[in-house]
This record gives structure tokens, sequence and C-alpha cells, in this order.
């Protein structure tokens, strides 16, 4: 079964959010994610103060121009941050000082960086005044996500109406306790019809019994899975970073912050996420393999989910 991943902040030791990437290392992980099956990725930079997001991003650039493995399977950037809530909680594993509201200027400097490989953006529409980086985007045919965000259901109408169309990793990048009823999950659900939702299907990031119920609200023709890896996907226990991040992964294999008190990415792969889909939810090779490379390369192809 092939894949497709729309979010991949790094894989086995390599950490594209890194400020030295080694072109050796970047190619012995293009290769293990091509053994596995993957036939592309999204390369996804995470929120940082906006100089080093710039480099990391023109770093990628250059490595792709002269890492055959990277050119072959980095299909894009997935920029995420820095337009998110700055709010605990909704920001996640984002870092509060570098969190910024929208502005066109400071996402051209990010675009402009990405040398026209960017394809998805992830912000929080409520962080975006008036909408004008959402439209900016749109316009010139990135997909714009929302994310990390609690924004108002009105604020995420009128985000699609603005070109919105996405929304990453769903059920996760806010806080543990919400309201019952009035919360983002549920506002979001209400507007699925407009959106792909994303899903991390490693049973960490959400229990299988809850990511089937979202599978089923949702609907299979309308969801994605990614797998939100860190540089610690396909290897075992160590010590491995994301950004500013230096994370200590147990036997377990799950990737929490100092303490316990969330989760910054995942170490999973496409493969067990294939296996937990049909193992743990119950679908068919088929329904996995929509997931899991046919609805991803749907949703960067097309202005809506429709």
């Amino acid at each position: 079964m092939p894949y497709f991943d729309l979010q991949v902040n790094g894989y086995a030791g390599v950490d594209f959010n890194s400020d030295n990437l080694d072109p050796a290392r970047v190619s012995a992980a293009c290769d293990e994610l091509a053994a596995q099956g993957v036939e592309g990725i999204l390369a996804t930079i995470i929120t940082d103060a906006l100089p080093e997001m710039e480099s990391r991003l023109r770093a990628l650039v250059a490595l792709r121009a002269s890492v055959p493995t990277l050119a072959q399977i980095l299909h894009g950037i997935h920029i995420e941050g820095p337009f998110l809530s700055p709010v605990d909680g909704y920001r996640g594993a984002h870092p509060a000082d570098a969190i910024l509201t929208a502005s066109e200027s400071a996402m051209q400097r990010l675009l402009d960086a990405a040398g026209g490989l960017t394809r998805l953006v992830t912000l929080a529409p409520e962080q975006d005044p008036g909408l004008r980086v959402t439209r900016m985007l749109a316009g010139n045919n990135i997909v714009v996500s929302a994310g990390h965000t609690n924004a108002s259901l009105d604020q995420l109408r009128a985000a699609i109406d603005a070109g919105l169309n996405l929304f990453t990793h769903f059920g996760n990048g806010c806080p543990a306790n919400l309201p019952r009823h009035d919360n983002i999950l549920n506002r979001v659900l209400a507007l699925r019809e407009h959106l792909w939702l994303t899903f991390i299907a490693d049973g960490a990031h959400i229990p299988f019994f809850a990511l089937k119920n979202y599978l089923d609200l949702a609907g299979l023709d309308r969801s994605i899975v990614v797998t939100d890896a860190i540089s610690a996907a396909g290897l075992g226990p160590g010590t491995y970073t994301l950004g500013r991040w230096t994370l200590t992964i147990g036997s377990d294999g799950i990737a929490r912050a100092p303490g316990g008190t969330h989760l910054v990415g995942s170490t999973s792969t496409m493969p067990a996420s294939r296996d937990n889909l049909i193992q743990h939810i119950g679908l068919t090779e088929s329904e996995a393999n929509q997931l899991l490379y046919d609805n991803p390369r749907r949703a960067l192809s097309g202005p809506s989910a429709s």
C-alpha cells in the first residue's frame, strides 16, 4: 500500500526543524520512508521566531535541490504556525513567545523562504484579522487548515468562506478538558461537510474508540490520517529533538513533553497507522488506503472538499 503523509516534522533521527540538517542523514531517512511505502510527504516546519523558521525553510529548499531522495519524496512543505492560538492547551507544543497574530507581510516572508514549495499552512482563524492571510493563501492555491485554535462557530464559517478547507490533527491541539457542548471539536464537526479532517491514528493522540466515533461522524470521504512524525519515528527509545524540544522517548514509544504534561508530535509510521485502522477501527484495506493515500492527495489537488 502506498502512503502520502501531510505532516512530517522529522523521521528516523532527522528533525526537519533542526538548524543543522545533515544531507547524508536526510537521504537515509528518505530511503527509510520510501522503503515503508511512503510515496510523498509534506515536511512540516513548526512555530519559532520568524528568522529561525525562514532559515529552516531555506535549508529544506536547498537540501531538496541537492539530495535526490529528498527531491523524490518531498512534495512540498506544511507550515504549522506561528499564527496559532496563544492560549495554553490550544497552542500545544508551540512556544508561546513565538506565536504571532497573522499578517500578510510575515506570511510572505515564510512563503518566500519556502521557495514556492508551501502546499499547506495551519493557522488559527481567530489569529487572522479580517482573514486576510487565509484569503492570501487560498488565492495562491495553498491549502489553508485550522489548527491549534479555539475559533468560534462564526469565525470558522467566515474562514471557510475565505478559503479554509482543512483541520489539522482533529482531537488534539486543544486542552484536555473542554466545555461540555460548545467546544472546538463540536464546532468543527458541525461544519464537517466543508472540511477535510486529519487525524493521528497512533492510539495515543486519540483513543481508538474515540477515533472510530470521529471517523463515523466525519465520514471516510472527508477524513485523512497523518503521522505528525518527529525524529524518533521509526526508531526505538532514546533522546530526540523537535525544534526547541529535547524529548526522551520511553519503551511505550510516546513523545511527551518533559513532565508528561502533553504530547509533542508522534513516533508513529504510516504502516503502523494502517495496521491500527484495520485492527482497531475495523476498516478494510481499501478504506485504510483512502485515508492514508487517496484523500491526502485529493486534499492538495483542489480548493474544496466537495
